[in-house]
């Protein structure tokens, strides 16, 4: 007999209580103000800084990730002074909080007014000025990367770790080149670990760009703020922020399911199933289970049993 189990259904119904009051809240209170919301949730402005978001978004996890393998494999050499100069970085760059890299790079001109290029401690070649080079995009961008390469050397170095070392010497010992042991052997098994991890680094990247609205770049939320400091109409524009990050968002979770699917091929027997296959599954097996309960009809053979 299967247990029954009071209190689950219990918690199903008080959930979906407070989920209808919830939406019954968004449908009627008028201070959500949803006609503003929709006048503005797909303006040009609003796209442009969404673009924006998205580029910082990308260069800084392309550049946080580059840095980030050469800082795992300076942490993973024999070499001591490689492994001292990755620690001291992440060290670094992990205990200064990012709003205050960002705010550094942005006023490094302050500092240094012109960068030079020669002999070290001799002349220099030629030389240019700094805000020439680093704009405010730029400062942004770099400081997003190394500020992200320091997480991103921990992901990496946590998953090469993780693969079973007596794996790596069995390879060697079958005569497996060791570029061949990291593409087939290595690289695959690590990737099931850092995908989770290094998608959350991704995903907290992409919402943690707000942060440049301190360097009056133009990206979402910076954009949403001037906005509705000019129409005071602050609850509909922060809801289009909102919405745009759960958007994109959710694109990006849908993008590291598909990629740990393809990398959890060889753990079991079977690819795991997609939500729409789930989806599928589930209906056919119910339509399956409607039919066998339907009860049969008499079939009409025609034919007349004799008294």
């Amino acid at each position: 007999m299967a247990r029954r189990h009071p209190w689950r259904w219990v918690g199903v119904v008080v959930v979906l209580v407070l989920l209808a009051q919830f939406i019954n809240g968004l449908a009627t209170n008028p201070g959500w103000d949803w006609p503003t919301f929709a006048r503005f949730f797909m303006t040009r402005t609003i796209i442009e800084a969404l673009w924006t978001t998205v580029q910082l978004t990308i260069y800084g996890t392309l550049l946080g990730f580059a840095l980030g393998v050469v800082l795992a494999a300076m942490r993973l050499s024999q070499s001591p002074f490689l492994q001292v100069v990755s620690w001291g970085y992440v060290w670094v760059f992990r205990s200064i909080p990012l709003i205050v890299q960002l705010l550094f790079w942005f006023n490094i001109s302050y500092l240094y007014q012109r960068l030079s290029f020669g002999v070290p401690f001799g002349p220099a070649l030629f030389s240019v000025q700094t805000n020439n080079v680093l704009g405010a995009l730029s400062a942004a961008v770099l400081g997003l990367a190394l500020h992200q390469a320091a997480y991103a050397a921990e992901i990496i170095r946590g998953g090469l770790l993780s693969v079973d070392q007596g794996q790596i010497e069995a390879a060697a010992a079958l005569g497996i080149p060791r570029l061949r042991q990291f593409r087939r052997i290595v690289f695959p098994q690590a990737m099931r670990s850092i995908l989770p991890n290094a998608a959350n680094e991704v995903i907290s990247l992409f919402k943690g760009t707000s942060i440049v609205s301190v360097m009056a770049i133009p990206e979402l939320f910076y954009q949403v703020q001037v906005i509705y400091g000019r129409n005071s109409r602050v609850v509909p524009l922060l809801m289009v922020a909102t919405l745009w990050y759960i958007v994109l968002t959710t694109l990006l979770s849908v993008g590291q399911y598909y990629l740990e699917r393809h990398f959890a091929r060889g753990t079991s027997r079977t690819t795991p199933s997609t939500p729409l296959q789930k989806v599928r599954s589930s209906w056919a097996s119910a339509v399956d289970a409607a039919r066998r309960g339907r009860p049969q009809r008499p079939r009409i053979t025609g034919k007349v049993e004799s008294a």
